[in-house]
């Protein structure tokens, strides 16, 4: 097993499908520019060996598919039933919701039981401007089919102070009638924001949103497994709400988060730039493929912060979400 001198390990990875993405979020990427697949991307062959290597050197637990946008992938309909049979705890899907009743079959005959879907208004109007593109009414549709099936549904928000703020209650009202977990997800100085004054103003904080909250509900500050990114609270006899407040409470010293990209590259850490190729590991047998894996694993685990969140100009839809 890989553990670094805080006792750290990899066992949550997050595979990104693809690079592109069908949305072009105001905080994901500049000037409406949408992303397109890598070069060079993995097939899915590779992608499953890939998988199966780093489960086999870290006994990783769990695996989330992203992206990009994972359901544009031409590899989601074959890659999410292959990892679905791996020996895993959980298998998770994060996505943007505007293909789900597209693969809403494909989702529920793998046997997924877990999605985040990241949405940042109700406002139909607001909606386009912060995806700039996308249709409301078209997500909010595949969220219901995937709680009619029985699939625990989780919201990913990010609250921002000249775009979306004014949504963090109605949003909250939402999942709360539907019995969803929102998440707020704090303004992350990543890609573009590196640069110029969006970061700055729009950054919108725990405090503020808790803030916000308390001034229609009464919460408390609830337990959360070690390794979680989430501040949890509870609202009794509503539910439940989580805060991923990268900034405002960093929780680096317990990440056990890895990264393999659609192009077969490593990420041990959101704060570091650098990577490690996994590709020419990929046509050697497995005996000889994990010795090199390893390698390559401790120099990942190496790149994590000590304390805190730093920001880094890499994009984070390239990584892995």
């Amino acid at each position: 097993m890989i553990v670094d001198a805080q006792g750290r390990r990899f066992r949550n990875l997050r595979i990104s499908l693809t690079a592109a993405c069908n949305y072009a979020c105001t905080y994901c990427v500049p000037d409406g520019k949408r992303l397109q697949a890598a070069q060079q991307e993995l097939d899915s062959r590779e992608m499953l060996y890939a998988v199966e290597l780093l489960i086999d050197a870290t006994g990783i637990e769990k695996v989330r598919i992203t992206g990009g946008e994972p359901l544009l992938s031409p590899k989601f309909d074959v890659l999410l039933p292959s990892v679905m049979r791996l020996p895993l705890s959980d298998v998770s899907l994060t996505t943007n919701g505007q293909l789900l009743t597209r693969k809403a079959a494909t989702i529920l005959n793998a046997g997924v039981r877990r999605i985040n879907v990241s949405l940042d208004t109700l406002d139909p109007e607001a909606f386009p401007r912060i995806a700039r593109t996308g249709d409301l009414a078209t997500v909010l549709l595949g969220i219901e089919q995937m709680l009619a099936a029985g699939v625990r549904v989780k919201v990913n928000m990010v609250p921002m102070r000249t775009k979306n703020a004014d949504q963090v209650l109605p949003m909250l009202d939402y999942c709360f009638e539907r019995g969803i977990e929102l998440r707020f997800i704090e303004l992350m100085n990543m890609g573009h924001l590196r640069s110029g004054n969006q970061y700055v103003q729009d950054f919108y904080g725990m405090d503020e949103i808790l803030d916000t909250i308390g001034s229609r509900y009464e919460f408390a500050r609830t337990d959360a497994p070690y390794d979680s990114t989430a501040v949890r609270f509870e609202v009794p006899g509503q539910g439940v709400f989580g805060i991923i407040a990268n900034e405002s409470e960093p929780f680096c010293s317990s990440c056990t988060r890895l990264r393999l990209s659609s192009n077969g590259r490593l990420y041990g850490c959101l704060s570091n730039a650098r990577a490690h190729d996994i590709r020419d590991v990929l046509g050697l047998p497995r005996q000889q493929a994990l010795p090199r894996v390893r390698h390559l694993l401790g120099l990942a685990l190496a790149d994590k912060q000590s304390l805190n969140f730093r920001g880094e100009v890499t994009v984070m839809k390239f990584i892995g979400g």
